[in-house]
């Protein structure tokens, strides 16, 4: 009995053993797995998903107006103070003139923030076609709709913008309209001549525009810098291309702009028509979609000749809408 029960003892302290060994093991396999493969429990959104959350954010910003055309002249006044003149007499709605009920959609976009959420950065069309960025006066997207048919103008429509909205008044300001592309993405061109009322020009406190068209209308001028420019790269984390994130560029000191890296080659994002400047201190922005909320991750640099930045999904963080809106909006 002895004997049997030695046996057994050690056949005991043996399992023991075994049983901590594997407890160790398990423990030690978790570790390896919350250090190293964080990056693999992170799945890239679809494309579907990326413009999901661009187009809500959208929505989320977007106001809605009533009015009778009957009315003729027709004044509203904005969340933000901004002041709408339409003349409903120049409505038109498959070539006939409107009357009754019309309803407005109506955005106006005057941060960084809601530029990076909604996809609508301030990168104006060079002559040369090329695109460089501009300091915006406000961006402004209009429609007016009967029965869920799109309406006509064939007079403008009168924007009164505070100063106090774009970060004071700048003389130097013109209209640009807003063009989409293929892709969705937003670019602005300059507008051309056109007879009668047109153009911006400031009065006291308040830039008035007169806005040509439904769609996106813009008050900008081109950032200037005298220093040589450069373009640059940003290699976003691995799954990560034009279809599922996007990167932004927040110049330090200017809030009322924002350019976007609007091409994408072999894996990596590019400003390559070399309008940066050198020496340039600002923010990239990289920004994609998880789960309903934004992800995003945000560095510091200086720009050098032909810099090339990289992030990996370990440096980003998630975020609200609000929170990322905040986030951008309060960068230097």
């Amino acid at each position: 009995m002895k004997f049997l029960k030695t046996i057994f003892g050690k056949l005991s302290l043996i399992a023991l053993v075994l049983t901590t060994l594997t407890l160790l093991m398990l423990t030690l396999t978790s570790c390896s797995l919350n250090e190293n493969d964080h990056a693999a429990l992170i799945i890239p959104p679809t494309a579907q998903k990326f413009a999901g959350i661009r187009a809500q954010s959208l929505e989320n910003i977007t106001q809605h107006f009533e009015f009778n055309a009957d009315d003729g002249y027709i004044s509203l006044t904005t969340e933000n103070g901004v002041e709408l003149s339409i003349y409903a007499n120049c409505l038109s709605k498959n070539g006939n003139a409107v009357t009754g009920t019309v309803a407005l959609e109506y955005v106006e976009i005057f941060e960084k923030g809601n530029m990076i959420t909604t996809n609508k950065p301030t990168m104006g069309i060079m002559s040369n076609g090329d695109k460089a960025m501009l300091v915006t006066g406000g961006e402004f997207y209009f429609e007016a709709t009967q029965d869920g048919v799109a309406l006509e103008t064939n007079c403008p429509m009168r924007i009164k913008v505070p100063t106090s909205l774009t970060g004071g008044d700048d003389p130097e300001m013109i209209m640009w309209q807003g063009i989409i592309d293929e892709n969705g993405d937003l670019a602005w061109e300059e507008e051309g001549d056109v007879e009668g009322e047109a153009g911006v020009f400031l009065q006291g406190e308040n830039y008035y525009a007169f806005v040509q068209n439904f769609g996106w209308t813009n008050i900008d001028r081109f950032f200037s810098d005298p220093r040589p420019k450069t373009t640059i790269k940003v290699q976003p984390p691995a799954g990560y291309t034009y279809e599922n994130s996007a990167v932004y560029l927040s110049y330090d000191g200017e809030n009322s702009g924002l350019a976007s890296l609007d091409t994408f080659d072999n894996g990596l994002f590019s400003e390559h028509y070399g309008q940066i400047p050198i020496g340039l201190e600002c923010h990239i922005i990289f920004v994609t979609e998880h789960n309903g909320l934004w992800r995003y991750a945000i560095k510091s640099v200086t720009i050098a000749e032909n810099q090339v930045t990289a992030f990996i999904i370990e440096e980003s963080t998630i975020a609200t809408e609000a929170e990322l809106i905040s986030i951008v909006n309060n960068l230097p």
